[in-house]
């Protein structure tokens, strides 16, 4: 892992009003995230006159926040292209502010689809990537795992997935540090045969790629729990219905061994036997751990919280963004992306331009999107 730089002050601006429970549980975990992080400062953006007495509630909070006032606020079913127009609003005066330059990185538990699409508009793609892509980390039975794309871009050709490996190669080395992380292309069947043309002439880039040695080719579903790799590579749209199916058979589980456990007063003392063991699984398949998806291949840190997150969940998210400040990762995205540029740009060549959409105009959503539209993607 590169040598860290030292934050300066508001390197994150953090939208105060999204999320289902906000502006209380942002301010809860921006004064556990200011006990984590000292030296780090937040503009704290939204309604003046709610966050005031919240803060005089969390004095952590308040000696490392600036307010800065946004009476509107992005509803969570407003479609982007309206939320366009709402240039008031706190999530768009927190993006706003890392456009500037005023912050480094911007938090919000708001609407996503208006996070997405504010977020290219205002502070754009990377040069050199064609399209951002949504990362997070997931459980697996060897430890963390890295997926993207989670739903920003519906259709992906080749570049895109070669692009999504470059970027989980940096995410990992980030947030994981991992020195090596393994990545996979997720598919229908780990033979070499499998899968459509694209997914195909993204293994073979890969391959020649400086990431060649990582690459360890197709992988399926099962491989994402059983972590197989440290990055998992898919489009949007399947790397979406992947991660919730996860999640759902978490929350199956969990749901499982509770009732199998207060089925009968045998159970119940076989609980209180492994009580320790099942508490450690709980933490380890907690949401809040998992909380804060990176809007990646932009330029400016963007995270997304979970909506329905509490104050530790909230501030998780704010510890991904301080980690992708604090070690440069969009820096180090320009390294990769000079590393594995000649392939890339062999694709072009080759006839492997993009198959989705055209790049989106002041109008539309996110490309790859339905209708202007992007799908649900973070959590």
């Amino acid at each position: 892992m590169s040598e860290p730089v030292a934050p300066a002050p508001f390197t994150l601006a953090v939208d105060a009003m999204g999320g289902d429970r906000a502006p209380e549980i942002v301010v809860h975990g921006l004064d556990i995230a200011a006990e984590r992080h000292p030296s780090a400062r937040y503009l704290l953006v939204g309604d003046e006159a709610r966050l005031e007495p919240l803060l005089r509630r969390y004095p952590r909070a308040d000696i490392a926040c600036t307010v800065r006032h946004a009476p509107d606020t992005i509803a969570s079913d407003l479609k982007p292209t309206a939320a366009l127009r709402m240039r008031n609003a706190s999530m768009r005066v927190a993006i706003d502010a890392v456009a500037s330059g005023q912050a480094a990185g911007v938090v919000s538990a708001g609407n996503t689809g208006a996070m997405l699409a504010l977020s290219k508009i205002i502070i754009k793609t990377m040069a050199g990537i064609d399209r951002p892509a949504m990362a997070a980390i997931a459980p697996s039975v060897r430890g963390d795992v890295v997926m993207l794309d989670l739903g920003a871009n519906v259709v992906c050709d080749a570049r895109n997935l070669v692009e999504f490996a470059m970027m989980g190669d940096v995410f990992a080395r980030t947030v994981l540090g991992l020195t090596a992380p393994t990545i996979g292309l997720l598919n229908v069947g780990s033979e070499e045969l499998k899968g459509d043309d694209r997914i195909r002439a993204a293994a073979d880039i890969l391959r020649e790629s400086p990431l060649g040695p990582q690459f360890q080719g197709f992988v399926e579903g099962h491989d994402i729990a059983a972590g197989t790799t440290d990055i998992i590579v898919t489009d949007g749209f399947t790397g979406n219905v992947a991660l919730k199916t996860t999640e759902g058979t978490a929350k199956l589980m969990l749901q499982l061994l509770r009732q199998a456990f207060t089925a009968s007063a045998t159970a119940k003392l076989g609980y209180l036997l492994a009580r320790s063991e099942l508490e450690r699984l709980r933490e380890l398949v907690d949401p809040r751990r998992y909380n804060g998806a990176v809007m990646v291949g932009l330029n400016g840190v963007v995270v997304k919280s979970h909506g329905g997150t509490d104050g530790p969940g909230f501030a998780h998210a704010v510890d991904v963004a301080m980690d992708m400040v604090v070690h440069r990762f969009n820096d180090r995205i320009r390294e990769g992306l000079g590393a594995i540029g000649p392939q890339l740009a062999g694709t072009r060549q080759n006839g492997q331009a993009r198959s989705g959409p055209a790049e989106p105009g002041p109008k539309d959503g996110p490309a790859g999107s339905n209708d202007g539209e992007p799908i649900a993607a973070a959590r």
